[in-house]
């Protein structure tokens, strides 16, 4: 008899139907982030785990994609803010190539958010603010972390960030690293998806007017 679960070497078959919600232009808001907080909070309120996660893609002047998760950390009148190492590989992408992409994707809510901009870096200010509103054991990870350098084994991430605790013992601020901060995603595109049944999805984009300085609503094909 065969079984009604889910099995790898069947994974064209698996299907879902999506009926929560519909999405039209008339029920959205006049500009993307207005309208990214409203699903924000939606997210919010129905505990998603995780629900800030996104896809941060980049691509290298090469022209070579590569994309993560990161977590988001803020929402503005002008973007949308993360932080990390600068000298990492997304870091040094974004030297490189300040065009990314952001992905939201809240499966039981059957919605997802893409959205294109430029990457600029917040002012040490900002990024030094956010860096000690942290915990101070991922004050410590900053520093004890060459992230995406190839290392021999974890031993070295654990005894370096046994000194910097040993070391900062009597505080509970360590100073930021030079080469960690925070970017902020300015969007000239942003798409609000939701699953619908039979595949006929609404998609519902703001794409950005330079002559116009305006935000033009249009909806496509699923």
């Amino acid at each position: 008899m065969q079984s009604t679960e889910e099995n790898i070497d069947q994974l064209e078959d698996i299907r879902k139907e999506y009926t929560l919600h519909s999405l039209d232009q008339s029920d959205v808001a006049k500009e993307p982030i207005q309208q990214f907080r409203i699903w924000m909070e939606a997210a919010l309120k129905s505990k998603i785990e995780e629900p800030t996660a996104m896809t941060l893609a980049t691509a290298s002047i090469d022209g070579l994609p590569d994309a993560r998760i990161v977590l988001l950390k803020g929402i503005t009148t002008e973007g949308f803010r993360f932080y990390t190492n600068y000298d990492s590989t997304k870091g040094k992408a974004i030297e490189e190539n300040n065009q990314v992409a952001l992905v939201f994707h809240w499966s039981p809510l059957q919605r997802q958010v893409r959205i294109l901009g430029t990457a600029e870096k917040l002012s040490e200010a900002d990024s030094e603010e956010y860096y000690h509103s942290r915990p101070k054991g991922s004050q410590i990870g900053a520093w004890a972390s060459p992230q995406s350098e190839e290392i021999l084994d974890r031993d070295i991430l654990e005894q370096k960030a046994a000194f910097l605790e040993d070391k900062y013992t009597d505080e509970q601020q360590l100073p930021k690293p030079t080469n960690w901060g925070g970017y902020l995603v300015k969007p000239t595109k942003v798409e609000f998806w939701q699953g619908r049944a039979s595949r006929l999805h609404d998609r519902i984009a703001y794409e950005w007017q330079a002559e116009e300085q305006a935000w033009k609503i249009v909806r496509l094909a699923p």
